[in-house]
């Protein structure tokens, strides 16, 4: 069974998108998934929906948290999504 992929929607440059990574990447290894950064800049639809959001954390549809990211929150919101219990 492969690993659930958590999206982050982001742009270069994005000092929040930087830091929503450095939370993801812990968080990914305790809790097994694979962390997939997208740039919005490289799809208009993706530009128009998160320009003013990003970072964007999202599993599948669903978005798990936008910005500002708060680790404990963006923890939380990803167990219960992810069902995985603590």
């Amino acid at each position: 069974m492969s690993a659930p992929v958590v999206t982050l929607y982001g742009r270069p440059g994005c000092s929040l998108c930087t830091q929503a990574d450095e939370i993801l990447a812990p968080l990914a290894r305790r809790l097994g998934f694979v962390v997939r950064p997208v740039n919005i800049e490289t799809d208009d639809a993706l530009l128009e929906r998160f320009m003013f959001e990003i970072p964007v954390v999202a599993l599948g549809q669903q978005v798990i948290a936008r910005a500002p990211i708060r680790a404990g929150f963006l923890e939380d919101a990803l167990v219960e999504a992810l069902g995985r219990g603590r």
